[in-house]
């Protein structure tokens, strides 16, 4: 698995696949030149009149609810199901649900409605779509106390996906296999947008490989391996800004020995 994934790497710099993503607007230029970074094109567009044409030319599509309204939740079923009917990957990011009711309904509808081959997000976000109370503040997650390989697991089986519980450790499962990743650092969150960033680095692998567990290992284990890095280089008189700079240095340089040499993985049987 591990010279499968590392060889993920060159294929998106290689194919430079066109991510299209309906996005958070407070992160949404760092999504667009995160994507850039691991080498895949992003275009970020969300009127309904466009993303018809849009998502028919795309290799992923990205369905991220950090700033929702109801002509985002258009444009979301819209573009979703013209990639079901291309086959083309879908990423949800469902952002702040548990916290919103509102939101959490236009979720759960986007879930009826169109078929979803990624699910990404915090422990409280999947443990509301699990079924449990999901409590967050604002967008951040607050532990639930709940298990979140069972979490990942139960959300997996619901919607036939592939889940990734995203946090100090992260967790992904497609309801069978279950695996376990341990790299990232405080500082990751600690700046906005580190989460929507990584659900575009799992749709920039998604898009050139059918295996689509092994593409959401190398996008969220590709975060916390640059956070670990990103870190290592700052200095004594440098913070957060500078921290975000390395982060984008360090994905632009990511490639699949850098990643096999930084990972932590295993897997649970």
């Amino acid at each position: 698995m591990l010279q499968t994934i590392s060889e993920l790497f060159e294929l998106v710099k290689v194919k430079n696949p066109l991510i299209h993503q309906i996005t958070n607007m407070v992160t949404i230029n760092d999504c667009a030149n995160v994507t850039l970074a691991i080498g895949a094109s992003p275009v970020m567009a969300h009127s309904p009149e466009e993303v018809e044409d849009v998502v028919s030319h795309a290799h992923a599509l990205v369905l991220n609810c950090g700033t929702f309204s109801e002509v985002t939740f258009q444009s979301m079923l819209k573009a979703g199901k013209i990639a079901n009917e291309l086959g083309i990957p879908i990423i949800l990011d469902p952002v702040g649900v548990g916290a919103i009711t509102s939101r959490e309904k236009y979720v759960k509808s986007i879930l009826e409605s169109i078929r979803i081959d990624i699910i990404r997000g915090n422990e409280s976000e999947l443990d509301c779509l699990a079924g449990g109370i999901g409590t967050s503040k604002g967008v951040d997650a607050i532990h639930t106390g709940r298990d979140h390989e069972a979490i990942a697991n139960k959300v997996a089986n619901m919607f036939g996906c592939i889940a990734i519980v995203s946090g100090e450790v992260d967790v992904v499962s497609n309801g069978e296999r279950t695996v376990i990743i341990k790299n990232g650092h405080p500082y990751l969150t600690k700046i906005t947008g580190t989460g929507c960033m990584s659900t575009a680095l799992i749709a920039s692998f998604a898009s050139v490989t059918k295996n689509l567990m092994e593409a959401s290992i190398a996008g969220i284990s590709t975060m916390g391996i640059a956070g670990e890095l990103a870190a290592k280089c700052l200095s004594d008189k440098e913070g957060l800004g500078t921290f975000k700079v390395n982060l984008f240095d360090v994905i632009t340089l990511m490639d699949g020995n850098m990643w096999r040499r930084g990972v932590d993985i295993f897997e649970e049987y």
